[in-house]
């Protein structure tokens, strides 16, 4: 159901274009009761991104990575952030996105990616749609160390845990990132049948 006719956008400021493209937005929305209401609303746009969780059924493993987020940094955590590899579309689909940012960030080829979700961030503010995937792997798929890219800053900690443990760090709070929790959740619900 479309509802592009209950919007209307009156002016948008550009305040920013740096990384991120940051907006300042003017608009009407034409409440469910038929009036129209003035809203302003600042946009925050750095591109749609793709997240994987490589994982193995066998060995009940998975692949994560630690890295230094400033960010999250000056937002109350001082410890690295705990993630699966992901990046920035930057005109790639999310499949092949995903195939990059794995090889690049923990050495990892991916054979299969297979979607499972697609998801909007933060609306309230942030434009980002995740694609959200996950891979199985083994060690015949180990292409290198990762360790990410030194030019775009990444000094990368790879970490292939048991898929218990993984769960253990997201329920004590150690994985904070939602587009891990999330994948660590869809796993626990279909990739990992539960022991008895």
């Amino acid at each position: 159901m479309s509802i592009r006719h209950r919007v209307r956008v009156r002016q948008v400021e550009r305040r920013s274009s740096h990384f991120n493209r940051v907006d300042n937005t003017q608009l009407d929305w034409q409440r469910s009761d038929g009036r129209w209401q003035p809203i302003e609303r600042e946009t925050v746009d750095h591109g749609d991104g793709a997240v994987v969780l490589l994982y193995d059924p066998r060995r009940r493993t998975v692949v994560l990575l630690r890295q230094f987020r400033y960010a999250c940094f000056i937002n109350g955590l001082d410890d690295l952030l705990v993630e699966a590899p992901a990046g920035l579309l930057d005109g790639a689909s999310p499949e092949d996105c995903v195939r990059a940012e794995a090889e690049q960030e923990v050495g990892f080829r991916v054979r299969r990616p297979r979607q499972v979700f697609d998801a909007y961030m933060s609306p309230g503010s942030l434009c980002e749609r995740l694609y959200g995937f996950v891979a199985e792997y083994d060690h015949d798929d180990r292409v290198g160390a990762g360790g990410g890219l030194l030019h775009e800053g990444e000094d990368i900690e790879v970490l292939e845990l048991p898929f218990d443990e993984a769960l253990a760090m997201l329920a004590d709070g150690r994985i904070r990132d939602a587009k891990t929790i999330m994948l660590l959740q869809y796993a626990a619900l279909h990739l990992f049948p539960r022991r008895a």
